[in-house]
């Protein structure tokens, strides 16, 4: 059988010129903010990437528009102090041509537009999706103890308020703030949402505006809020923050991750704990790693073109923790600039950079220019070349959402395939991508790929009248055989979806989203024949009538990183500075011990089995009430890491004893088993793995002694083993000391850093406080060099 003939053609001047022509009236209809012309890929960026924009941006939620460009949306905040303005920007927008240089945007509402059933409420922690059409911000209403919705053809408004998304009770046992929306593959959208200590989920109906049915809670925990789900292979990943936001340099916020099999839980860490379980957590996915950045939290998640993922949130400087008081004095908020990091999957788990934290410096940034493709938006199709059948199919349109765009209108009876491919070579391992819709009932619209031989071809498609994402490989113009994966029949053919393809080595990824926020509506993966493995060609495929195609593009697939910043474990024991209390003198007690008390010695403390007993005390550690004994001696010069064996069930609320590295009663780093009131928890309490410092907060005058909102670590048990390890960093003159927990004592939860300037010795000791009734035995204190 003869193979059909391919044409190629060049498409004629006047397709571009009709383009252009249509490009310039939508401009004049456009919002009037200036867009940044063509990306251009940076090879490096510095955080925060808000700067010189806006001071400061919490809680930030980001997007890749129909026009090509990125967005970004945060909370409500005094975010132009700095250009002399002392009130706030209700949810501002930022946009971006390569997500490291942004500039401001406008805001969702202004105080003359502001909905008036928000009742003078501040809006938090946006969140935003594109579905049927438009972009959907959700948004929080803490004055109404709900969550808002507002709706938009573009990225920047206009905004039409749609409500509140929450029934009143929303059924939910906590604040119903800090909502984010999540589509499964079968089409059934969720919302999950959640603060003070609970995070929830429930079904949403079909236009999006509302919550409906059973209410299931997947995640608690002190402070549990922010939450953020992705679906990646046949997980779903629950990320969210923990411990406190937003209290400046004392600020132990942190991002951690639970996955699952199912959107509405159980969700577990990559300990195999049940994020529902009553203790702390492990899965950190980021925490302050002892640079400038504190308090690393409320993320959101981003894609590159290259299908790197990237981390979205918020971080502390520590040069500037807090900014001026705002609105004639009434608002006394903390500074929460923009980072984005890059995230690695590693074994099956989320991490950023590899777990070592947030970056400060100049880094790797997103890849945010194909090597080959284009967005259409400069109206005209002089980058590209048609191929197939239809080669006058081809042209251009422009529209508020997608700006320019490609489209093809099949000459009578053409049912073939044609295609629209761009100039230039993609790699063999690519990433490729377009935003397609399809308007007609049989038609089709395809991501292809095309090598040189004409009967080398890939095409992932949109194909309305089976209903499907159907990918096709052909080879030398036979098929290889089709994949046909069912798309939810609720899906918005009419509207722009984003379809990607993945080409590592001989295996091929494909996946359908709204968005490109990792919540495909369908997936695919298959291996390919080594004929379909090479450099190719990317470009738009039409079938039928309705099809058009935006924003296709290819690049480089990025590499992945495979193994996690190795944490180098305790160099060799110094017995001079360690006790196996083997021994039936308590320490401290006896001529030449090593060991002192502060408010000591404590006489119910007792030498048992080879343990130091200690039954915890009514007593306090904490700013002004300094009443707790504390059992201390001298650190090693130079670098350390301690640890304790721990035996301890606490059964009451502020029972609690570990570790401490003290230098007086107002400056100390302190990792305990804890026992915490579980909020709107009717009566549950929390175990947790608490890490905790006390110091003068540096932005008061004269410096006052304040407590943490404190970092919580890994799980606790019965019997657990705590580690600080301290670094002295004479660069900047700080006491650095990271946790761990462990509840083997072979494998270690790393936890976050907390520091503190310099000013005195820190020593090695011992508490047991808080509240009286359980009783605290300690192994062993072990002090180890650094290697």
């Amino acid at each position: 059988m003869r193979r059909a003939r391919r044409t190629t053609r060049r498409l004629p001047r006047w397709a571009a010129g009709a383009a252009a022509l249509v490009w310039l009236l939508t401009l004049a209809s456009a919002p009037s903010h200036g867009a940044p012309g063509r990306p251009a890929t940076a090879a490096t960026y510095s955080n925060p990437v808000s700067t010189g924009a806006v001071d400061t941006f919490p809680d930030p939620a980001m997007i890749r528009g129909k026009d090509g460009l990125w967005y970004a949306y945060g909370t409500q905040n005094p975010v132009m102090q700095s250009k002399g303005e002392d009130g706030e920007r209700i949810l501002p927008i930022l946009r971006s041509a390569d997500m490291v240089t942004w500039e401001y945007a406008g805001e969702v509402f202004t105080p003359a537009d502001k909905p008036a059933w928000h009742e003078g409420s501040r809006l938090w922690a946006p969140e935003v999706r594109y579905a049927l059409g438009r972009y959907h911000l959700y948004y929080s209403v803490p004055g109404r103890n709900t969550v808002g919705l507002a709706t938009s053809p573009t990225p920047t408004g206009p905004w039409t308020d749609k409500g509140a998304v929450l029934p009143s009770p929303s059924g939910c046992p906590a604040g119903n703030i800090d909502q984010a929306q999540f589509t499964d593959t079968d089409g059934t959208p969720y919302l999950y949402w959640g603060s003070y200590d609970t995070i929830c989920v429930a079904k949403m109906n079909a236009d999006l505006t509302r919550t409906e049915g059973e209410v299931t809670q997947v995640a608690r925990g002190r402070r549990v809020e922010g939450g953020f789900v992705v679906r990646r292979d046949d997980f779903y990943y629950l990320f969210y923050s923990d411990a406190g936001c937003c209290d400046g340099a004392y600020s132990g916020y942190q991002v951690k991750v639970g996955r699952s099999t199912s959107p509405t839980g159980p969700f577990t860490d990559d300990e195999g704990t049940d994020l529902m379980a009553l203790t702390s957590k492990a899965g950190v996915v980021a925490g302050a790693n002892g640079n400038r950045w504190i308090g690393p939290g409320h993320n959101s998640l981003q894609t590159d073109l290259a299908g790197q993922d990237w981390l979205v949130y918020h971080g502390i400087p520590a040069e500037s923790p807090d900014l001026a008081p705002a609105s004639d004095g009434t608002l006394k908020l903390t500074r929460r600039p923009m980072l984005i990091d890059r995230l690695d999957w590693i074994d099956g788990w989320p991490v950023v950079r590899a777990g070592a934290g947030p970056s400060d410096g100049p880094t790797a940034a997103p890849v945010t220019s194909w090597a080959t493709g284009g967005t259409f938006n400069e109206g005209g199709l002089s980058d590209w070349r048609a191929e197939g059948v239809g080669t006058h199919g081809w042209s251009t349109a422009a529209d508020p959402t997608a700006r320019g765009y490609a489209k093809h209108t099949p000459g009578p009876s053409r049912t073939d395939a044609a295609y629209l491919v761009a100039d230039g070579r993609a790699p063999a391992d690519l990433r490729a991508e377009a935003d397609l819709k399809v308007t007609s009932a049989g038609g089709a619209a395809g991501l292809t790929i095309a090598y040189q031989d004409p009967g080398n071809r890939i095409v992932a498609w949109l194909d309305r009248a089976r209903g499907a994402l159907v990918t096709d490989v052909r080879v030398n113009g036979r098929s290889r055989g089709e994949q046909v994966t069912a798309l939810p029949s609720g899906f918005s053919w009419d509207t722009w979806n984003n379809v990607s393809v993945e080409i590592r080595g001989k295996r091929l990824t494909a996946e359908v989203t709204g968005d490109r926020l990792r919540d495909p509506v369908a997936l695919q993966s298959r291996d390919l024949p080594a004929a379909a493995v090479r450099k190719g060609a990317v470009g738009a495929a039409a079938r039928g009538a309705g099809a058009a195609a935006d924003n296709v593009g290819a690049a480089a697939l990025y590499r992945p990183v495979t193994k996690r910043v190795a944490v180098a474990p305790p160099g060799r024991l110094l017995p001079g500075h360690s006790d196996e209390f083997d021994t039936a003198t308590v320490p401290g007690t006896g001529a030449g011990s090593p060991w002192h008390w502060v408010r000591g010695p404590v006489t119910s403390v007792t030498m048992t089995g080879g343990a130091l007993s200690w039954p915890t005390q009514n007593a306090e550690l904490h700013l002004g009430n300094d009443t707790a004994a504390v059992l201390l001696r001298d650190a090693p010069e130079g670098d350390f890491t301690v640890e304790t064996k721990l035996r301890f069930a606490p059964d009451q609320a502020a029972q609690q004893a570990g570790l401490i590295l003290y230098e007086n009663d107002d400056r100390w780093f302190k990792l305990v088993h804890s026992v915490l009131p579980l909020t709107n928890g009717n009566g549950a309490l929390l175990d947790v793995s608490e890490f905790g410092k006390e110091g003068e907060r540096p932005t008061t005058t004269p410096p006052t002694a304040v407590a943490n909102a404190p970092m919580f670590s890994g799980p606790t048990a019965d019997t657990m083993w705590l580690r600080m390890a301290y670094h002295r960093d004479n660069a900047n003159g700080e006491h650095e000391v990271r946790a761990s927990t462990s509840r083997d004592g072979t494998h270690w939860s790393p936890g976050g850093t907390w520091t503190l300037p310099v000013r005195g010795a820190l020593r090695i000791g011992l508490v047991s406080h808080n509240r009286s009734g359980a009783t605290a035995d300690f192994d062993y204190v072990r002090t180890y060099a650094v290697r």
